[in-house]
């Protein structure tokens, strides 16, 4: 399957639109982000290149709590500004 071959080409394109979605501050960014460095597993155990699995295994769980982190700010901002709305 000619997909399955290019998957270093996939990797460079979240790559991109991981970062330009967490540079504009979008949370979804981080999830993109795990999904490539889960990608970036499957190539190192698919060439052999070991050391890549621990370090995006790493990199996932920075996400997760990137994304928590994240996600519960905005909760915190969106229960401010409710609560300001409020007499």
């Amino acid at each position: 399957m000619l997909f399955t071959h290019h998957l270093d080409y996939v990797s460079c394109l979240l790559t991109i639109l991981s970062t330009v979605l967490v540079g504009r501050q979008r949370w979804q960014g981080w999830v993109v982000a795990g999904v490539n460095s889960l990608l970036v597993s499957l190539i190192g155990m698919r060439t052999s290149q070991w050391g890549f699995i621990p370090a995006n295994l790493f990199c996932i769980v920075i996400y997760l709590y990137n994304i928590r982190r994240w996600r519960m700010a905005g909760d915190e901002i969106e229960t401010a500004s409710f609560s300001t709305l409020r007499p």
